[in-house]
């Protein structure tokens, strides 16, 4: 299995995530492909070679469309998109911006968002004319988090790259909602800032799918110095949505010299949601190195993010796949076997992974039961509201565990019976794992008026 050493000495950008990948062989054509599945318009990529520091390396930019965001360059030739990789050049819309992205201004983190990228567009709403976004305006024209979420799970997507991005947006979601008093669902991404965090999301976990699902480590996490133009006056670094995501994770931070920002909150998210360890590089078999672009010369360091591709040099390293789930728990002394029952059905219908009961022993000798939810960190929320409202519960215990899964696959077995969809699991590249769709085994044996049990045996030894 690939690791991905991320060396962030100069921060950690969305913008500048991708650009990474991208250098690392991402091809920005299928990344533009994939991206359009989402359905969502009013923007174009543009991927460029630069240097930074006299580095060179790929600078990823999302440009805005529509009446309100003039195109000043539409006249220009199409010339950066050219690229020093073996694939293609991404040709999103054959233009030539030059547009500087998350790194060259103070942002406004006081409002519901997080925006990596400074565009040059004169918007009527939303950002002001130094390029600062300023929260609250009269035409503001967002998305809340829930309709963002349900963008992403509405598209055609796989399965990882829904779940991944939805937990990213989840985590920022949840740390502005902390700083401004509200729920994670109320959080309102204005129109600007959501395009680009959609994007620059979503568009991470493509290019890491596409890497093959790279285990990522990171180096310690840095931060400039000096302060963030907010809605209500100037705010120290780090900007509060940057602080609360590292926090909730309990991800060290140390400022450097640089006066200026150097990890945004979508670079944080990403973070806190797929790195899963933080210090110097460990021995690895080095493959490829790419650079992501930040959009200005810094003054103690060059503007990247270095991303190094590589392999485990003590090979002891599993290609399974890696996750965080939330476990929602309450013990219940006083709740029926109709309730309990009745609960069981609602949060399966409403997305929990898991949905259990087990007796316990409780205070005063009672009899009672452990009720468990297991599910998406992004869905937690949802259904603590849902245990709330649906037992006899008046408090949820909450907690975030790591899991370990077998990389997963859907087959149909042909069988004399019919085809069975049968569930696959793989271990470093081994079938360790078959398992038989309940639905399909249920159908098959009912068709044939054969055992439930034998249609399990022959559609197993079909893979074993």
């Amino acid at each position: 299995m690939n690791i991905i050493y991320l060396d962030i000495f100069s921060g950690i950008s969305g913008d500048m995530f991708l650009g990474a990948l991208i250098d690392l062989g991402v091809d920005p054509r299928l990344l533009e492909q994939e991206l359009s599945k989402l359905s969502l318009a009013g923007y174009h990529l543009h991927v460029s070679r630069q240097e930074r520091g006299r580095i060179a390396g790929t600078k990823f930019d999302v440009h805005l469309e529509g009446p309100d965001v003039p195109d000043p360059s539409r006249h220009k030739a199409d010339q950066a998109l050219a690229h020093d990789h073996p694939h293609p050049p991404a040709r999103a819309h054959s233009h030539s911006h030059s547009h500087d992205h998350d790194h060259d201004h103070d942002h406004d983190h006081d409002h519901d968002h997080d925006h990596d990228h400074d565009h040059d567009h004169d918007h009527d709403h939303d950002i002001d004319q130094k390029g600062e976004h300023v929260h609250g305006t009269e035409h503001d024209h967002g998305r809340t988090y829930t309709q963002i979420r349900d963008l992403i799970r509405r598209s055609s997507l796989s399965p990882w790259v829904k779940e991944k991005a939805q937990a990213i947006f989840h985590r920022v979601a949840v740390a502005e909602g902390k700083i401004h008093g509200k729920a994670a669902a109320e959080v309102h991404f204005h129109e600007v800032g959501a395009i680009d965090s959609i994007v620059d999301i979503v568009g991470a976990c493509i290019g890491l799918e596409m890497l093959g699902y790279p285990r990522i480590l990171s180096g310690p996490v840095v931060e400039g110095v000096g302060f963030v133009q907010c809605a209500h006056g100037r705010f120290p670094l780090p900007a509060p949505a940057t602080m609360e995501i590292l926090a909730a994770r309990q991800i060290s931070i140390q400022q450097t010299d640089e006066p200026q920002e150097l990890m945004t909150p979508t670079g944080a998210a990403i973070l806190a949601e797929f790195a899963e360890e933080f210090g110097p590089m460990p021995r690895l078999r080095v493959v490829r190195v790419g650079y992501g672009l930040g959009g200005r010369e810094n003054k103690t360091r060059p503007n990247v993010l270095r991303a190094v591709l590589g392999a485990s040099a003590d090979g002891a390293v599993h290609d399974w796949e890696r996750d965080e789930v939330a476990v929602l728990e309450s013990n219940l002394d006083d709740v029926s076997p109709e309730i309990l029952g009745a609960f069981l059905e609602k949060a399966l219908a409403a997305g929990a992974l898991d949905v259990f009961h087990t007796p316990i022993q409780m205070k005063k000798n009672r009899p009672g039961v452990l009720l468990s939810v297991l599910c998406s960190i992004s869905d937690a929320d949802r259904l603590t509201e849902l245990m709330l409202r649906e037992t006899t519960a008046f408090g949820i215990r909450r907690s975030v565990c790591e899991r370990r899964k077998l990389r997963r696959e859907v087959r149909q077995a042909k069988t004399s019976l019919g085809d069975i969809d049968v569930k696959l699991g793989w271990l470093d590249g081994k079938l360790v794992q078959v398992a038989p769709e309940f639905e399909s085994c249920r159908k098959a044996a009912s068709e044939r008026g054969v055992p439930l049990r034998d249609v399990y045996d022959i559609a197993r030894r079909t893979f074993l």
